[in-house]
């Protein structure tokens, strides 16, 4: 008990020194002076209080002795503010606080002797021990128990804090009602706790502790031991231990999950040497954890079946588990026992088979096994059927939620690119991240549309919401704009009939989007944006920003929003990104910040690999809010530009011979020799039907790109052309599409604004220069009609094909020889 309180103004080295003689704590409040202490025992110099003569004349003092009267150990002397004294509790704490310092002190005087004979037996049996006092955080501990703990002893600080921070965290309550006892504590208590050593390995240990009171009942002193806790007991300590794995159950979502929390509860606190869950599907067994997870731990048999980490194997080929399953009853096997060569070797020393019940139905199995004999004790058994009621129970919801998360990524698969499709000129990537909370399935979408050879259509959206009706409608606007981007609709048109068809959905969601149409060739792109974020940029130099383009609303608010195009010029070297607001937007992430991140991220990422690229700009793949998709384009610009060359056909009765006399200008123009009977002949067919079987505008395109001749017809009729289904000698009509086909290398039909295109490729080759010839080599020439000398005389000719010839009536109706108008480009 401490002392009174001094009201009298006294000499502060007085009162230190009548502590220290007298062996009691003594506290002078106020009107301190300072001033050197008489000779004595303890010599402490003038101005004890660090302090002016006005501020010691009102500060309060404590002098607080460490160990009895005369000891010789010295005194604990604290300084207060000026005006206050020491509280109840603030001497309380000192005292235990000057209590502690004086055993520490002791413990370094006695360093030298040596220590007590029952230590080392006690380290042997790896039984350790400590001693507390409460208040003061310190602990003294003996090297058996720094041992268990997994702690060096010249790496132990002595702090309670510290001996706490390996413990696992559900059991730090436990832990603090033994280091802070109460006045309602009883003097003897019993616990079981896990650690985690700082080998990652989780360990039972059972703390038995008394805690010594002084007269007032308040707790002086705590001395416990601590010991490991190999078998798990039947005790108080058990229905402790059954909270804890309902508990740690209850936060297991997917059976890897619960196989973790398995593993956990059962190999470490049984001493087990293997444990292995498997779920049962139909009537195979699925093993989802092994524990060892190495094939050389399990039985010859499992090692020369494994196929991975997860075997299967059915049940009709274990019987001992067909029956445990069929029966719903855990059965206990002790070491010697004769069992199926499926289960020989897991537990020589004994098998614990335990069904997981699930309601009316059996969810799986776990198997325990020991190497070393080892006996079930009633209340170890008791144990392990209520630990299988409660896995079972968590395997089968796991399972549900399993199945639930492989439907919605299923979902969310289908409804994305399963994979982008290769451009001229350009490499596009993309990235998706479902949100990680409820249903992984959101309404992020991304989309990269080739519209022509020179052409590309990209396009990202957000639908509001992470659910699978955000999803749904997501699937239903992405394929919307597709369809309406290969129907040959510019940018702006493209958008404002996919937000006519959001607003006639019943449904409340709206979505932003940002699409871009890219030439290729010439690296000019159209924007258009429906209350989707700016697109971001990566120039040639390293530099970025975001590209202001004019903005509408989202789409599915107002049926007759306008949405504005904007233009843009992109240097090849140029990197694209759009981004969706899950990417840069959070609860702690403003808007603009996580612009100027992703900006940063752009700028220092390596253009050479856009894959990389993308996952760097996507940072840590931790706990997201929302939905994150990601689509970049690097534009690297097209090394050979095709050269074209246009004719619009009018409909008069000799327009073909007009499109092949342009045609034949153009192959010769392009030095294409040797197949242009061919490309004249695919020319002649497909004029000729669209002049039959449309109406309207009829225009012929050709294309040279490297060693590729594509020869397009454009009409006003959406509808495909289609072979004749049979075709015999009697036929007058039909072949021509038999033709395009054997001649083409490829060929087909696309719709575009206001009808389709048809067009087939031939692969051509430029003759290489001759060398000169001397004059006598020359050979003769060939005795044939040239092309040009029959179209002065009136005819033209169908050569190597046996088309004939046919009378050209330009010459006798007075009408120029060339009908209709041409559009060329490129090189003549």
């Amino acid at each position: 008990m401490s002392a009174p309180e001094a009201r009298e103004p006294g000499g502060g080295a007085a009162v230190v020194a009548e502590a220290y003689r007298s062996g009691r704590a003594l506290w002078v409040r106020g009107a301190l002076p300072t001033g050197p202490l008489p000779a004595g025992p303890l010599r402490v110099g003038a101005g004890i209080t660090g302090r002016d003569d006005d501020a010691a004349a009102s500060a309060p003092l404590g002098a607080v002795p460490l160990g009895a009267a005369g000891g010789g150990l010295g005194c604990l002397v604290v300084v207060g503010e000026a005006g206050e004294g020491f509280g109840g509790e603030q001497r309380e704490f000192l005292e235990r606080y000057a209590e502690a310092v004086a055993g520490r002190l002791r413990g370094e005087a006695d360093r030298s002797a040596p220590p007590p004979l029952l230590d080392s037996a006690l380290r042997a049996m790896g039984v350790g021990s400590f001693a507390l006092t409460p208040g003061t955080g310190l602990v003294e501990t003996d090297p058996a128990l720094l041992d268990l703990v997994g702690i060096r002893e010249d790496g132990f600080d002595g702090k309670t804090d510290t001996l706490l921070s390996y413990s696992v965290p559900e059991d730090v309550p436990a832990l603090l009602s033994v280091i802070e006892p109460s006045a309602q504590t009883p003097g003897r208590r019993e616990l079981e706790f896990r650690i985690r050593r700082p080998t990652g390995e989780l360990c039972w240990l059972r703390l038995g502790c008394r805690v010594l009171k002084g007269p007032d009942g308040t707790p002086q002193r705590v001395l416990g031991v601590v010991t490991a806790a190999p078998v798990l007991r039947r005790g108080a300590s058990d229905v402790a231990r059954i909270q804890w794995l309902t508990a740690a159950l209850d936060d297991a979502t997917t059976v890897r999950d619960v196989s973790r929390v398995v593993v956990a509860a059962l190999r470490e606190p049984l001493g087990a040497d293997r444990v292995a869950l498997a779920e049962l599907l139909e009537d195979r067994l699925a093993v989802t954890v092994l524990d060892p997870p190495g094939a050389g731990a399990w039985p010859e048999l499992w090692r020369s079946e494994w196929r991975s980490e997860w075997p299967d194997a059915p049940v009709s080929a274990l019987p001992t588990l067909q029956a445990a399953l069929r029966d719903g009853r855990m059965s206990l096997w002790p070491a010697g026992a004769v069992l199926e060569p499926g289960l020989a070797g897991i537990g020589p020393g004994g098998l614990a088979v335990l069904p997981l019940p699930a309601k009316s139905r059996v969810a799986g199995v776990c198997l325990v096994g020991w190497d070393d004999p080892h006996e079930f004790a009633p209340e170890e058994r008791a144990l392990l059927t209520a630990t299988a009621g409660l896995v079972g129970q968590a395997l089968k919801r796991a399972h549900a939620y399993d199945a639930e998360q492989e439907l919605a990524t299923m979902l969310q698969r289908s409804l994305l690119p399963r994979r982008l499709p290769r451009l001229p000129g350009g490499i596009a990537v993309a990235r998706y991240l479902p949100a990680r909370r409820g249903l992984q399935v959101g309404g992020d979408w991304y989309d990269v549309i080739a519209l022509s050879e020179g052409k590309v259509a990209l396009v990202i959206g957000d639908v509001q919401g992470h659910s699978a009706g955000a999803a749904t409608i997501m699937g239903q606007m992405r394929t919307a704009v597709r369809a309406y981007a290969v129907e040959g609709h510019p940018p702006d048109v493209v958008v404002s009939h996919a937000n006519r068809l959001l607003v006639g959905m019943e449904t409340d969601l709206f979505a932003t989007c940002c699409y871009v149409e890219l030439d290729m060739e010439e690296g000019n792109a159209l924007f258009v944006r429906a209350g989707h974020l700016f697109p971001l940029v990566r120039h040639p130099d390293g530099s970025t920003e975001e590209i202001t383009v004019e903005g509408g609303l989202p789409l599915g608010v107002l049926a007759d929003a306008e949405f504005p195009l904007t233009a843009l010029a992109l240097a090849p070297g140029s990197v694209l990104a759009l981004v969706t607001d899950g990417l840069v937007e959070s609860s702690d992430l403003h808007l603009d910040e996580g612009m100027r991140l992703v900006r940063e991220a752009l700028a220092a990422a390596d253009p050479a690999d856009p894959g990389r690229m993308a996952d760097e700009l996507l940072g840590e793949t931790g706990r997201r809010e929302d939905d994150v998709a990601l689509l970049l384009l690097r534009y690297d610009g097209m090394r050979v530009r095709p050269v074209r060359a246009g004719w619009v056909v009018w409909r008069l009765p000799d327009a073909v011979m007009h499109a092949r006399r342009f045609s034949a200008r153009t192959l010769r123009s392009w030095d294409i020799v040797a197949e242009a009977d061919t490309v004249l002949l695919v020319v002649s067919e497909l004029v000729t039907n669209a002049l039959v079987h449309t109406q309207g505008p009829v225009r012929l395109d050709l294309t040279l790109a490297a060693d590729r001749l594509r020869v397009t017809v454009s009409d006003s009729s959406p509808r495909s052309p289609a072979k004749p289904v049979v075709v015999d000698w009697e036929s007058t009509g039909g072949r021509g599409l038999f033709l395009v086909e054997a001649l083409s290398a490829a060929w087909g039909s696309v719709p575009v604004g206001g009808g389709k295109q048809v067009w087939s490729e031939i692969v051509v080759s430029r003759p290489e220069p001759e060398p000169a010839q001397p004059p006598e080599a020359e050979p003769e020439p060939e005795r044939r009609v040239e092309p040009e000398k029959a179209r002065q005389s009136g005819w033209s000719l169908g050569r190597d094909r046996g088309w004939g010839i046919s009378r050209n009536r330009d010459r006798n109706r007075g009408r120029g020889p060339d009908r209709g108008r041409s559009e060329e480009r490129g090189p003549r």
